[in-house]
């Protein structure tokens, strides 16, 4: 089934920012390049650090302080990805949750590369390997927020729901009246549902 990506009117015209037992010990490898593999699991505290750096280095995030990013490694493991390199080098994360109100829906938070292991479908892999995830909780949306100049997101996102055959609806969540700061609009991505298991990003990823 074709993704039907119902825009409504409030869109503006640019953006705001795994079957089996799971957890923190859980590795799933993907090539990157003809030198290794990397390895996708669950952050711990000691990741902390290292996910605020990225953070930083990101260019396009609001960066929390480095106690936030230790207490989301502890407290939000389990909803959360890194990618590693053969030696152990951070390569990439992904920050979500499920929504409290409801639970069958993930939202993500943050999604960083980090500067080496860019354009080679690395947030997507990340993306499908953290949904894939969830969906054995019971996920069956995907939400994020973006802003109207985060056009690499919207592709992410948008690519994702097409592969899945989901629905992608946009709307302001946030404005920048209530962001303040001469902050962008935050428009809710909201992806779904997801009746199936999720379209993995196949084969190696690209240089």
């Amino acid at each position: 089934m074709a993704a039907n990506f119902a825009t409504v009117e409030r869109m503006p015209s640019g953006d705001a920012s795994d079957v089996g037992p799971k957890g923190p010990a859980t590795q799933v490898r993907r090539m990157t390049d003809p030198s290794g593999a990397l390895s996708f699991g669950s952050p711990t505290p000691a990741d902390g650090a290292a996910l605020w750096d990225l953070a930083r280095e990101a260019g396009n995030l609001d960066v929390n302080s480095r106690y936030a990013y230790l207490l989301w490694c502890r407290d939000f493991a389990s909803t959360s990805v890194v990618a590693r390199d053969p030696q152990g080098v951070l390569a990439g994360f992904i920050t979500g949750y499920r929504r409290p109100a409801s639970p069958d829906t993930y939202f993500v938070w943050q999604v960083a590369v980090a500067p080496g292991f860019r354009r080679r479908g690395l947030a997507r892999a990340m993306l499908d390997h953290v949904v894939h995830r969830m969906r054995s909780n019971g996920v069956r949306y995907v939400e994020t927020t973006v802003t109207p100049d985060n056009k690499a997101s919207m592709r992410l996102f948008e690519s994702f729901a097409e592969a899945n055959g989901a629905d992608l609806t946009r709307d302001v969540l946030f404005s920048e009246r209530e962001l303040g700061s001469g902050h962008e609009p935050e428009v809710l991505h909201r992806i779904g549902p997801i009746d199936g298991p999720v379209n993995l990003l196949d084969g190696p990823l690209p240089d």
